[in-house]
């Protein structure tokens, strides 16, 4: 295999009252609370054109996953036969992206209040996108 290396460069961060992997729910939508997203002063400029009441694709880094599992039980149930990562939405992966699809409830400066997010406290955020009206990604 070939290895080729990219650097990734946090664009901002989450500030949640998720503090621990495991206090988060599996997926937003299970209950995950409001979370602040602090963007970094250098792309700030880049939020022009979101607004209340926008739907987002937040890319994050999970920076507390483990990175050399490749099978899992999905949802952590044991009960489930293990499963190979690229076929759940573990955290634990090679290269532990998430995709967080939230709604934007505010602005303020450099920082946007988004519901619902599972991801926790410290976050680093990769990228923000926009759904497109078509979309069903989440």
């Amino acid at each position: 295999m070939i290895e080729i290396r990219y650097t990734i460069k946090p664009i901002g961060v989450i500030h949640s009252d998720l503090t621990g992997r495991e206090a988060a729910p599996h997926q937003g939508l299970e209950g995950a609370p409001d979370a602040w997203l602090e963007i970094d002063s250098t792309v700030v400029e880049g939020l022009e054109g979101i607004a209340a009441g926008d739907e987002i694709i937040l890319i994050t880094w999970f920076h507390q996953a483990h990175r050399d599992l490749l099978k899992v039980h999905p949802r952590r149930d044991r009960n489930r036969p293990l499963t190979g990562v690229f076929a759940t939405r573990s955290p634990d992966r090679p290269n532990p992206i998430g995709l967080h699809r939230v709604t934007v409830l505010g602005i303020a400066g450099n920082r946007l209040q988004v519901r619902p997010l599972e991801a926790i406290d410290g976050t680093p955020i990769v990228d923000i996108k926009p759904v497109l009206p078509q979309s069903t990604d989440s």
